[in-house]
């Protein structure tokens, strides 16, 4: 790949100016900032250091800024799409801004991500992005209560998080011993292994009869963990009486995959799709503002979508910095 240096003034430090910059030097600051997660200073040295071309830390920032701001209908599009979409897998995670935690919010389906920085992680932040309080699908989330509190959608709790749960229950009890927990846990695995060799078999329904009696197990299994842990006794107790109560009360929440070939079993899209802001700050710790943490989100959502439709990183950013996303 043929790289030209800036070809108009200089700026602070030595670099040019983000305006100046040619599309393509463009691309790749932004694909070592934003797609591999340097820091500022550090793209700014191995654009110096593999092409020659002399940049500043500020330079970085402005490039990034221009890009982001081409964004904003692109991003519009995505929101409309995931909020008319049938099924979307939505998460959160803590993200520090300005040293501060804020949290990213990640709504998604097979084809679109949007990413979205808030200082809150509860409804106001999901309200700020604009999807749940329209979303009239299937939603696929942890067990977050302010998921709960949209009407006009159903849920599919997500069932890696209660195998998580039903597994740190199972090592609390004592050795040797049947537990309510891991017979909870064996008819979850098995009932997804039903549903994927029904579908990989192209029938429209997972065997009736199997499938009804791993629903028995797991409801059985559940019943019991409640009547156990009903004294809720200590700290540990009343959490695994909750989850027990949970499985009880909220039982097609979590089969709802068992009907509907849709639906994923899991929410495994969703912390896919969020892990970039995780990676992001181990690799070069927090975003100095909201600011640059939005612009931050918003390339990402573009990343993340281009890739969903076979789109290189690199491919997809040069159109971005032709002002074509």
């Amino acid at each position: 790949m043929r790289l030209r240096a800036p070809h108009q003034g200089r700026g602070p430090g030595g670099g040019g100016r983000a305006g100046a910059v040619r599309p393509r030097i463009a691309a790749v600051i932004i694909y070592l900032y934003i797609g591999q997660f340097l820091s500022r200073k550090r793209t700014a040295q191995a654009l110096a250091e593999l092409f020659g071309i002399p940049l500043s830390p500020g330079t970085v920032a402005g490039i990034t800024a221009r890009a982001a701001g081409k964004l904003e209908g692109f991003l519009e599009r995505i929101r409309e799409n995931i909020t008319a979409s049938a099924v979307a897998g939505f998460d959160e995670t803590g993200f520090r801004v300005a040293g501060r935690l804020h949290w990213v919010h990640c709504a998604r389906t097979g084809r679109y991500t949007l990413l979205m920085v808030h200082p809150r992680r509860g409804a106001q932040a999901m309200d700020a992005m604009g999807i749940l309080p329209s979303f009239a699908g299937i939603a696929v989330h942890d067990a977050w209560a302010p998921y709960d509190t949209y009407s006009g959608l159903e849920h599919q709790l997500c069932c890696a998080h209660a195998l998580r749960e039903l597994q740190a229950v199972a090592d609390a009890a004592p050795a040797g011993g049947w537990c309510w927990a891991a017979q909870a846990a064996e008819a979850f695995t098995t009932m997804q292994a039903l549903v994927s060799q029904a579908i990989a078999r192209g029938q429209d329904t997972a065997d009736p009869a199997a499938l009804a009696a791993q629903t028995h197990r797991y409801r059985s299994a559940a019943l019991l963990g409640a009547r156990q842990t009903a004294a809720r006794s200590g700290k540990l107790m009343k959490k695994h009486h909750a989850l027990a109560r949970r499985l009880v009360d909220r039982q097609d929440d979590y089969l709802r995959f068992t009907t509907d070939w849709r639906i994923p079993a899991d929410n495994n899209g969703s912390e896919r799709d969020i892990r970039m802001a995780k990676l992001k700050q181990k690799v070069s710790g927090c975003l100095r503002t909201l600011t640059g943490a939005r612009q931050f989100c918003a390339i990402r959502s573009y990343l993340s979508t281009a890739a969903k439709h076979g789109l290189h990183f690199f491919d997809a950013l040069i159109m971005l910095t032709e002002g074509r996303p």
